[in-house]
């Protein structure tokens, strides 16, 4: 069977497409829309966020499928992922009406933001990351000292956590999944603490370019502060519409109006 894949051209062509079509919304069809569809919070554009939320929230199952092994192809669903947050993020965009001087429009930065570190790791950070694993790099250097002897110890008390975690896994190439979290989250957060500590005396970040190691810790920290953002969002509106809506009128569906 063929793998599924998302060619670096087809990525580029799906993002030059969405701000395409952004620009020919508030450029071109949002002034001659009905009103409605210029003002925030109106029944059209609630429902074209649920839907936008929907999409982005489609796109998280990739993270679930890497972590836990199970639900089908990881390729397919990072498809899925690329595909679904960019549409999500069209309807995002949509949904705030153009309107970028209240805080949701944080959340508009943050998806630019994911949108961009997404393109940069995929076109140019893959090409880094692949000449990594292909050249000796200083970071797999014999360690001496007492960083060695502390290394060495770290790696002890790995494999003596894994015989707990996992019994049948092999230290030098096991790694953490969902599953192993929830079974047995306090010595899989401790074997976590245990890779960091191993990392930092091998010096595997400083092994590489700055943006190779941290694009990936800043991407999945807006993304947890995103979905944080989403998760009030959703609950200001629903249960303080009143709030949200300064003295205005309260056109979505709400449960207060605190």
């Amino acid at each position: 069977m063929t793998r599924p894949d998302l060619s670096n051209r087809l990525l580029i062509a799906l993002i030059a497409g969405a701000v395409a079509i952004l620009v020919a919304y508030f450029g071109l069809a949002r002034p001659v829309l009905p009103e409605a569809w210029r003002t925030p919070g109106s029944p059209q554009l609630y429902f074209v966020g649920v839907a936008g939320a929907l999409l982005l929230l489609v796109s998280m199952v990739f993270v679930l499928v890497k972590r836990t092994g199970r639900g089908g192809s990881p390729q397919a669903w990072f498809i899925a992922h690329v595909v679904c947050s960019t549409l999500g993020a069209v309807l995002i965009a949509v949904h705030s009406g153009g309107f970028l001087r209240r805080p949701p429009a944080l959340l508009l930065l943050a998806i630019v933001a994911l949108v961009a570190l997404g393109v940069w790791a995929r076109v140019r950070g893959s090409r880094r990351m692949a000449a990594t694993f292909a050249t000796k790099q200083r970071a797999f250097a014999p360690v001496a000292g007492a960083d060695r002897s502390r290394l060495a110890a770290v790696i002890a008390a790995k494999k003596k956590l894994l015989a707990d975690i996992d019994p049948g896994a092999r230290e030098g190439t096991f790694s953490l999944t969902l599953a192993h979290r929830l079974r047995s989250p306090l010595k899989a957060r401790a074997y976590a603490r245990l890779v960091r500590e191993e990392n930092r005396l091998m010096g595997m970040r400083a092994s590489v370019g700055m943006e190779q190691a941290f694009w990936r810790p800043l991407h999945l920290a807006i993304a947890y502060l995103f979905v944080l953002g989403i998760f009030i969002h959703v609950i200001t509106v629903t249960f303080f519409a009143g709030y949200v809506a300064d003295g205005g009128p309260i056109t979505w569906w709400h449960l207060a109006k605190w």
